[in-house]
């Protein structure tokens, strides 16, 4: 009796949003016809009916699954299928007989429309009508595709109907396109079943331009948009039709390159940000589609014990499947050192969860732990171990050192008794006995602040353990001091080490992460030591010499994945470099300047990691936050210089989002009081009108005091919305709102985000305002960390962005949004209606 050969399933991208869409009952029965396929695709209970070839080497097939559901599936071996696209109802049958199914040119990947529906969505959709006044309604599509947002949402259409602004916006004429160029299409597909053959009603008056005129359909295939679609894509005029086109579940490559298109971004960006991502590793045969089903860019997932967890929610789709440079970042085998950087949302952590799981595929069997996972936030690595949790199970947890970096850098000074610190100040601790040092030896020419960041950034970071050395340390970025105030602040330095050592004995975090550095780079020069006599030796005597000292020594890891690697200072960076030896992928990070707010600035080429030409990489995708709340994000940091994350610069250019939704709400009020009770109203509006829950809303305050006076209000009459202030440890649990500074903001998101008290002299804070014209440089650096600060705020939110403010608007704030306000006072007193946001 012969072993049946098990059936491999994988699921297409636009088949599981599919299944997603269509909720619980799909999922059930997708999942139980998969695990039957793979089980025995001869079984009787197993009703597929052949439709016709793919190419030379694929079969198309349609089953029938339970609660009249059906699903198109394509077999292109044996025992290898590919489930396209699922369908329930009366009409399942048609509906997938009429799609057609294409090989991308661009990606290599199987993809799939529904020309008929499309068409015909395109083809209703009627006119916009003038809408007077300033108001507008309109019809918004929230999508989340096969790479959908963290939060799952489902997609909705709903009018949006926002209250009267308190002044009247200009009318902006669309931008005129030249007619199309031609007819024809390109590339390979497969018609399942003809699409019905509609007409346009020709409209009153002229025909409108089309928005993609000016782009021959020559250029947009090549771009990497579905030929199948064109014609479709013809008639859209107006961005209403081009919202309703893109809501279906299209590839995401033909979204990702129309949206780029639409916000104006020109073919040669598209074409390098966009398409050469997705561009497939080696040519691509049309005719090929055992080879297209191959590909990781069709689908979710290709392993079979992961097929039946993609089905399901407990980890989103996005997280499973990977865009093709994510994934081509995960798996490359680096000669040393990566980086990876990109805006928030863009799936960094994604890449180094998924890289940590490669990288540990390819250890030796055994039970240590030789790669390290770390991040700055202790929150943060606790949700890493989650995530990493979901991704691999415990086998892989196993096998993998997850650690907040400064508490490896605590273990590491642990491991050795001679070298206790003491207990760690938190930072306002710290800061205080700087004032006391000042207090006491008489300087009031430098504030705290200052003192200790020359103290962590320069004389630390550069490894300044004697006054010459400070003498010549550089100071980039931070003006120029003269050798006298060199010499007064090392005296200042030396008098504040001498109050740590005490009694009682005390330390800094900074300290801690600066001696777990010397006490790694000892240790790694003895493993060093070792290897040289051994290969000097040729292994003789070494056994005995190992054995007799206790010297087997090795490095402390064979592989290091960094996340948010901007908040690293760098001690923490030598004592990682110290923790690995120098070799292929002994280094990835990620992380992006443009978030970084606790001012570690870093070259890491100096501190011996190089990450050259193809080493560094960059993610310019949104998967989280809507594209209107992107483009409003991206407005607060304008204008400022990043780097990235070494000695060059950094850009946002190409950052984009596949999400469309709702356009950020303004609203200003005349005093803190007027402000709290509308943030109240709107809530409460959000939650009793759209049932958002209150633990998907958050406030976001500049500071602890305002937290707590805005959950006092909140949980006042005639609210009484519970509140949950963001700590130390996260953002809690249990039902209420939370309410957090943009410090406890990081790394979390949310439904909907309210940025309050974004005010002038709030943020920035007023304090800045001393150094503008005795430390300049410092003035800039600060006024940098406050833009950073609330555009990591700003892109917590996934489907909503309401800012505002008391008084003057804040600096950063864009000069349309106090034109664009709406009156919070009219809102308390009841002059004004409610602001009717909907977003599922």
């Amino acid at each position: 009796m012969s072993d049946k050969i098990r059936t491999q399933v994988s699921i297409a991208p636009q088949a599981h949003e599919d299944v997603r869409v269509l909720g619980a009952g799909a999922k059930d029965s997708v999942g139980d016809f998969v695990r039957r396929l793979r089980a025995d695709r001869t079984s009787r209970a197993i009703r597929l009916a052949t439709l016709r070839a793919a190419g030379s080497n694929g079969q198309l097939s349609l089953a029938t699954l339970d609660g009249g559901r059906m699903a198109l599936l394509l077999e292109t071996e044996q025992h290898r299928f590919t489930l396209l696209a699922v369908r329930e109802g009366a009409r399942a049958h048609d509906d997938l007989t009429r799609l057609t199914v294409t090989i991308n040119e661009v990606s290599g990947g199987i993809e799939l429309v529904d020309q008929a529906q499309v068409s015909a969505t395109v083809v209703a959709l009627p006119e916009r009508s003038t809408v007077s006044g300033a108001g507008h309604t309109g019809r918004v599509d929230r999508e989340r595709g096969g790479t959908g947002g963290t939060g799952g949402a489902q997609d909705t259409t709903a009018a949006v109907n926002g209250p009267e602004p308190d002044h009247a916006q200009a009318a902006q004429d669309d931008a005129g396109h030249a007619e199309p160029s031609g007819t024809g299409s390109t590339g390979t597909s497969i018609d399942v079943g003809a699409p019905e053959n509609r007409t346009e009603p020709a409209p009153a008056q002229g025909p409108p331009l089309p928005l993609f005129g000016q782009y021959d359909e020559l250029t947009l295939t090549r771009l990497g948009v579905i030929p199948s679609l064109l014609p479709s894509l013809r008639r859209v005029t107006d961005e209403r039709r081009l919202e309703a086109l893109l809501g279906h579940n299209l590839p995401q490559l033909t979204r990702e390159v129309l949206r780029a298109l639409h916000a104006g971004m020109d073919t040669a960006d598209v074409r390098r940000h966009i398409t050469e991502q997705w561009r497939a590793e080696g040519s691509v045969d049309p005719g090929d589609w055992a080879r297209a089903a191959r590909r990781p860019v069709s689908q979710v997932s290709t392993e079979d014990t992961a097929v039946l967890g993609a089905l399901g929610d407990s980890f989103e789709a996005w997280r499973l499947f990977l865009h093709p440079e994510q994934r081509r970042l995960a798996t490359t085998a680096f000669k040393g050192s990566a980086k990876v950087t990109g805006g928030p949302g863009t799936g960094k952590t994604v890449v180094a969860l998924h890289r940590v799981r490669h990288l540990v595929d390819r250890l030796p069997p055994g039970r240590t732990r030789p790669v390290l996972l770390t991040t700055y936030n202790t929150n943060l690595a606790e949700d890493l171990r989650h995530r990493l949790q979901l991704l691999g199970g415990e086998q892989l947890l196993s096998r993998v050192h997850i650690v907040p970096i400064d508490r490896l850098a605590r273990a590491v000074v642990a491991e050795h008794p001679t070298s206790d610190l003491g207990s760690p100040l938190d930072d306002k601790a710290a800061l205080d006995l700087w004032h006391t040092v000042c207090m006491e030896e008489g300087v009031d020419g430098y504030d705290a602040e200052f003192l200790d960041s020359e103290f962590k950034h320069v004389i630390l970071a550069q490894g300044c353990s004697t006054k010459d050395q400070y003498f010549h340390a550089e100071r980039p970025g931070r003006g120029r001091l003269q050798r006298p105030e060199r010499r007064l602040i090392w005296s200042l330095v030396q008098a504040y080490r001498d109050r740590l050592a005490g009694p009682p004995r005390r330390t800094t975090h900074a300290l801690v992460a600066d001696e777990a550095a010397r006490l790694e780079q000892r240790y790694m020069a003895r493993v060093a030591e070792q290897q040289r006599y051994k290969a000097e030796q040729g292994g003789r005597d070494l056994l005995h010499r190992e054995a007799g000292s206790g010297m087997w020594l090795k490095p402390r890891y064979r592989h290091v994945v960094v996340d948010e690697a901007q908040d690293l200072s760098a001690s923490h960076w030598r004592m990682l470099r110290a923790m690995v030896p120098e070799g292929p992928d002994d280094i990835f990070l990620v992380g992006d300047a443009h978030q970084r707010i606790y001012s570690h600035q870093v070259v890491l080429g100096r501190l011996g990691i190089r990450t050259p030409g193809r080493a560094s990489r960059r993610l310019s995708l949104n998967y989280r936050t809507t594209h209107q709340i992107l483009g409003s994000a991206r407005g607060l940091v304008d204008g400022e210089s990043f780097d990235d994350l070494d000695d060059g610069p950094d850009t946002l250019d190409g950052y984009r989002s596949v999400l469309t939704g709702l356009a950020p709400q303004f609203w200003r009020a005349p005093d803190w009081a007027t402000e709290k009770r509308a943030l109240a109203t709107l809530i409460q509006e959000r939650h009793d009108r759209y049932g958002t829950p209150y633990s998907a809303m958050a406030v976001c305050v500049p500071d602890g005091a305002s937290a707590t006076q805005l959950a006092a209000t909140l949980g006042s009459d005639p609210f009484r919305i519970p509140a949950v202030e963001i700590g130390n440890d996260g953002p809690g649990k249990g039902e209420g709102v939370r309410i957090g500074t943009m410090y406890r903001f990081k790394g979390l998101e949310f439904q909907r985000v309210f940025l309050a008290s974004v005010s002038e002299g709030q943020v920035p804070h007023q304090r800045i305002e001393s150094f503008r014209h005795t430390d300049p440089q410092r003035y800039q650096r600060e006024h940098r960390r406050a833009r950073s600060l609330l555009f990591v705020a700003a892109t917590r939110a996934r489907d909503e962005l309401v800012v505002s403010w008391n008084g003057r608007a804040s600096r950063f704030l864009p000069e349309s949004a106090a034109r664009a306000a709406y009156s919070a006072s009219a809102l308390v007193s009841g002059e004004r209606p409610p602001s009717d946001s909907h977003a599922a």
